[in-house]
């Protein structure tokens, strides 16, 4: 079982189209809204490569319940922990190029009862879990110390942990020792506090980041693929050349895909990144923030390069 948490969901509101440039005027060809956040994002991919998942996410106002029912078919179980204010709402606009926009609410400022009521929700699911992910950005009033807090929880219970978040949230993670953690490369380097631009670069951010306290680090590299840090070395994977089409979620896609691989029998992590890495770019290649099937993966995956990095 894999339990994912989403502290700030969102209800996504997607856009595509034809063009996007700047000071021109671009034509809509399509809308839909979706349920939104990185922890649901992840239980949405476990789910489809047949995997069990919990989801636990707040809700708050009119805009809550309207995710909710955005996820009354989603196939899994989703556990909601209720807040006041109303859920966030963002929005995304991207064209056929792969170009796109992130415009994203701050979220509902959470009181310290309903910080209560979510780390109850979430240790009455971690029972039988094998994995817990700890995903997305924290909302007004949650102090950044929350998921350090819950990773030492869940360490406790002998939960694997990832950590899939940024900024102070993902700072404070790290100390915990997370199982390991899955920044992209802006957030590694406003955690390390310096510019990463080389091959060189990388490789030695996810050294460092993993000295920080995770027992390891998956360096999101986009279209470049990832560079990881195991207790056993350096690896890289990198992927086939792609035209990319919609690439928001792809790391979302390559955690989730990490942690399933991951609770396979047998699995190190030097596959799970291969298989990651093949969910993040076959989701990329997809429209609209789609994620990749379990197919679509496996073809990608069997052209995804892992090696040890020299």
């Amino acid at each position: 079982m894999i339990v994912t948490l989403t502290a700030n969901p969102a209800i996504d509101r997607i856009v595509s189209v034809d063009h996007l440039a700047f000071e021109d005027r671009a034509y809509i060809l399509s809308t839909r809204e979706s349920a939104g956040g990185r922890g649901l994002n992840a239980s949405r991919l476990v789910h489809s490569f047949g995997g069990k998942t919990i989801a636990v996410i707040t809700s708050g106002g009119k805009a809550g319940r309207r995710l909710q029912r955005l996820l009354s078919d989603c196939g899994y179980p989703v556990r909601i922990a209720e807040v006041g204010n109303e859920t966030r709402t963002n929005l995304t606009i991207t064209d056929h190029r792969g170009l796109t926009v992130n415009l994203n609410e701050k979220g509902p400022e959470v009181a310290k009862t309903e910080i209560t009521g979510m780390e109850s929700t979430a240790r009455e699911c971690l029972s039988g879990a094998a994995w817990f992910l700890v995903c997305g950005s924290l909302p007004p009033g949650v102090p950044a110390s929350f998921y350090g807090k819950l990773i030492a929880l869940a360490r406790k219970r002998k939960v694997r942990t990832l950590l899939h978040a940024s900024g102070a949230a993902l700072l404070e993670g790290i100390k915990a020792g997370p199982s390991v953690v899955t920044p992209n490369q802006s957030e590694a380097e406003r955690l390390l506090e310096r510019s990463l631009l080389t091959r060189a670069h990388y490789l030695e951010a996810a050294q460092r980041i993993r000295e920080m306290g995770p027992q390891s680090v998956v360096l999101s590299l986009a279209s470049r693929g990832a560079v990881a840090a195991f207790s056993d070395g350096l690896y890289e994977a990198v992927p086939p050349a792609i035209d990319a089409v919609c690439p928001i979620g792809s790391g979302d896609a390559l955690a989730a895909a990490y942690a399933w691989r991951m609770e396979q029998p047998g699995a190190g992590g030097a596959e799970a990144l291969r298989w990651g890495v093949a969910a993040g770019t076959a989701s990329a290649c997809l429209s609209g923030m789609n994620f990749a099937t379990l197919e679509q993966t496996q073809e990608m995956y069997r052209h995804v390069e892992v090696r040890r990095a020299e």
